[in-house]
């Protein structure tokens, strides 16, 4: 079983690593700005689709090039907007999924642990609402979304909350990359 775990880490590792480097190729390429300048009519979709993929761990960092790339050329506000729109969306999915699977079965190994300490601390709202808290942090920040949605699986959120929570953070994040792009272009 541990090697299995392991195996799968290190592909995860791989995945993520090229990620990163598909993404500094492309911003360093002329690649990047003929992409965009092709399909410069359709920015708001473009937009929407890098929202979507700035959720993933194994697609935030391409995501992030394109958003900076997009906020360079259009309105740092409506590429947030926008962005934030297709980053619901991908959160929803990956939420949906968490919840029914990962957050469901950290909730119980929760419930069976021999201490009962966390089980007893999340009964209170404070508790659940910090971890809401801590997962909206997680996903403002460049980090891809995975762990934040897990900590708001756990904290049992309804949908349009998780909604509405995902989509201020994720214009936010984005609107933080929009400054670091002007800045650097």
């Amino acid at each position: 079983m541990r090697e299995v775990r392991r195996r799968k880490l290190i592909k995860d590792a791989v995945v993520v690593a090229l990620s990163i480097i598909v993404a500094v190729l492309i911003a360093k390429s002329p690649a990047l700005g003929m992409i965009l300048s092709a399909g410069s009519g359709f920015y708001i979709l473009e937009t929407f689709i890098a929202g979507l993929f700035f959720t993933s761990v194994f697609t935030t960092v391409p995501a992030m090039v394109v958003l900076g790339a997009l906020t360079t050329a259009h309105s740092p506000y409506l590429i947030a907007v926008i962005g934030g729109l297709g980053a619901v969306a991908g959160d929803l999915v990956i939420f949906g999924f968490l919840k029914k699977h990962v957050s469901d079965d950290i909730s119980d190994i929760i419930v069976h642990s021999k201490s009962g300490h966390m089980r007893h601390l999340l009964k209170y709202k404070f508790a659940r609402w910090s971890l809401v808290l801590l997962g909206a942090l997680v996903i403002a920040s460049p980090f891809p979304d995975e762990l934040g949605l897990t900590l708001m699986g756990l904290s049992k959120i309804s949908r349009p909350k998780f909604a509405l929570i995902s989509f201020v953070f994720n214009a936010l994040g984005i609107l933080a990359i929009a400054a670091v792009a002007q800045a650097s272009f």
